[in-house]
Formats: structure tokens, sequence, C-alpha cells
């Protein structure tokens, strides 16, 4: 399929998928040593049925589960560097993460393997409270969000970017305002990084 669509990457989230069934929403993985390698060796056998390098993509979670073996940082880089694998940065997903576990969303993407990088989400979420931001993909991009992915541009080059939005649609003029402002971007920072996409 992957082929018949002419696609240059195959990409999966971070996360569970299933259970002895669709979960149909995106479950965390523990962060343990047990569950990177596990997940890393499962990521190793699909890039060999595939012939290539996949790309996870980090992904947002709502609960920390009691006396985790490693960081949320720790546990992507252990998987993308064990299985050799590529990144799928979602920005929005970093700051989501950011505001509910309260870190740095730029120092927590500087330790991520950013020259793996091969392709970018951006996308809008739900305020439920101050400390609770929901990744709904339903909501205009907001200003911090916009930052992130500039930094990332400005930092580590530009990469084919995505905007998310899966309900609550707006006026289609309001999400082209938006791929316009991606295109700006990627223009301003073209200038001075080759696209530095890995595939």
């Amino acid at each position: 399929f992957k082929a018949e669509i002419k696609s240059p990457i195959y990409s999966e989230h971070l996360s569970y998928c299933s259970d002895g069934g669709q979960l149909y929403d995106l479950m965390p993985i523990p962060f343990t040593e047990d569950a990177a390698n596990y997940v890393a060796e499962r990521v190793m056998r699909v890039q060999d049925i595939l012939g290539e390098r996949m790309a996870l993509e980090n992904v947002s979670y709502y609960l920390t589960q009691p006396n985790p073996e490693m960081t949320e940082i720790e546990f992507i880089n252990h998987v993308i560097t064990k299985a050799d694998c590529l990144l799928h940065l979602d920005v929005n997903n970093i700051h989501v993460n950011s505001v509910n576990h309260r870190y740095d969303p730029l120092q927590f993407l500087d330790q991520l393997p950013t020259d793996r990088i091969a392709y970018i989400h951006i996308a809008g979420h739900y305020n439920e409270a101050d400390d609770l931001i929901v990744d709904t993909h339903g909501a205009a991009v907001i200003e911090t969000v916009w930052d992130i992915l500039e930094y990332t541009y400005k930092n580590y080059g530009v990469f084919p970017t995505l905007l998310e939005r899966d309900f609550n649609y707006p006026p289609v003029v309001e999400l082209l305002a938006e791929v316009a402002k991606i295109d700006a971007l990627q223009a301003k920072y073209n200038q001075s990084h080759e696209q530095q996409a890995i595939l």
C-alpha cells in the first residue's frame, strides 16, 4: 500500500494501538526499559519488512505512572536510538505535555534526536483547565505552538509539515491562512538551512 500511494515514509505513534482489539486512542506506554526495548525490537522488525527506516511520533499523554524508570525524553531517545528509526515530530504534543507535566518545551525539544526528524505535525488543542490541555486537532494553532515550530525550523532545519484539523472546521480561508503561515516560516528558514529530512 505504501508503494501504491507513493508515500515517502511510514510512521506510527509511539503509543499502544491495540490490546486484543483496536483502542482508537493513543494510550501511553510505561516509561520502562523493558517497554522501550520491546517497542524498539518491534520497530526493527517493521523496518526489516519495509527495507527502510520508519518514523515514530511523540504523543501527548495525561497521566504519569508512579515512580517511572525513565523520563519521557529518555524513553523516546532510547527507543529511537536502539531501533535506529526516524522522528515524526509533533510540536503541539510537545506543548501539550509541557503544560500538563510542567516542563520547558524548548529544552525538551533540544534533547530530542533532532538529526532524525523526518516530518512535522502542528495542530490546535483544547484548554480543559489552566494546568490541563488536551490534544484535539479541533482548534486553531496558538502562538506558543507556532513559536515551537519556528524554533525547530530555525535551529534544526525545515521539514515537511502537516497542519492537523480533524473536526470543528472553520471557514476554509482560516485553514489556508494557517497553511500560509507554515509556508512563510519555511521560506524564511530555507534561506539558512538545507531541507534535512532523512528518507
